[in-house]
């Protein structure tokens, strides 16, 4: 079983709070600095995942584009599928399925949040594969609902990935899919964890290759390293309020103290008295020399790719820029 390299090792991921205008110019200087891939983030309610992906296409030459990740209840399959049918058909090898569960708190707000996220999950990879590989897809039980579907524009060249962290949605993923979009804050305890619990399934399955590409918060300064360190350490804190213990913090050792700390509530308040090493540790921040060492040892643990979200995001050209620059070609 291998977890392949990706031909652009290092990528970006496009905050979901930009505004929409900024997409195509944005694309188009990323692709000035010899960024090759950027990831579009789906996160309900803010920018949309297909049409934010069809505009950076649109707007580049060769740029290519991940879904980041939209949910598996958000749309039904053949929908999804339609979507990934058109753009695959119009940017052929540019663009990257990324399909998951839906976090929680915005699928229970739509109403959509199934009894059993796994089977669903399942069903909708698998609804949307056989679709893409232009079959008929009938299947009258189950949570979709499909009655001799099938797409006009298939593409069966588009790689489908998900987005998950628990251990058994990893197995799933590498069986149904091609890979697994690992979350912000993975390190590469996480990584050598993610892979023993995907590489049984891929063989079960048949499979001999997987991708595992990773988000990572950054910021970089080349003469304050702590105001790197300070911006990431604050959207760090805001990831824990948020997520508290999850297999991202259980691979360090660090469950019982996440816990504390998302019980804290105010991000600021964590930021104050997270350990400085949880930063160090769950980010790419700093001087340049020592993000380019941080990507290097993901890229080393099996990480495919590591798509940089900029924690200073009203810097972001500069950021970016300054990877394109400092950072990117010390990466292995």
């Amino acid at each position: 079983m291998q977890f392949v390299r990706s031909e652009h090792p290092v990528a970006a991921l496009i905050p979901p709070t930009l505004s929409p205008e900024m997409l195509a110019p944005l694309a188009q200087r990323m692709e000035e600095f010899g960024i090759g891939e950027v990831w579009t983030a789906e996160d309900y309610f803010e920018l949309a995942g297909y049409s934010s992906a069809a505009i950076m296409l649109t707007a580049t030459k060769s740029l290519s584009v991940g879904l980041g990740i939209v949910s598996a209840v958000a749309r039904h399959p053949s929908v999804t599928a339609m979507e990934l049918g058109t753009l695959g058909k119009a940017f052929p090898g540019r663009i990257t399925a990324g399909i998951g569960h839906g976090v929680p708190v915005w699928t229970k707000q739509m109403g959509l949040y199934p009894k059993s996220p796994l089977r669903v999950l399942r069903e909708c990879c698998s609804i949307v594969r056989r679709l893409l590989d232009g079959e008929t897809v009938t299947q009258h039980e189950g949570h979709f609902y499909c009655d001799e579907i099938h797409l006009t524009h298939s593409a069966p060249d588009v790689p489908m990935i998900t987005g998950v962290i628990g251990p058994k949605s990893l197995a799933l993923s590498a069986e149904v899919a091609d890979g697994v979009l690992a979350s912000v804050m993975a390190t590469p305890e996480y990584i050598d964890f993610a892979h023993k619990n995907m590489t049984e399934a891929a063989a079960k399955a048949g499979k001999t290759e997987l991708s595992f590409p990773v988000l990572a918060i950054y910021a970089a300064d080349a003469d304050d390293r702590e105001r790197a360190l300070n911006a990431a350490g604050h959207v760090v804190a805001h990831y824990i309020a948020a997520t508290g213990a999850t297999p991202l913090t259980n691979c360090l050792g660090w469950n019982e103290e996440a816990k504390r700390l998302q019980a804290l509530g105010d991000p600021d308040q964590i930021f104050k008295e997270m350990p400085r090493e949880w930063t160090e540790r769950l980010a790419i921040a700093g001087t340049p020399d020592e993000c380019a060492e941080k990507i290097n040892a993901l890229l080393e643990a099996g990480a495919s790719q590591v798509a940089l979200a900029c924690a200073i995001g009203d810097e972001m050209d500069a950021q970016l820029k300054l990877a394109s620059e400092k950072i990117m070609p010390a990466v292995a």
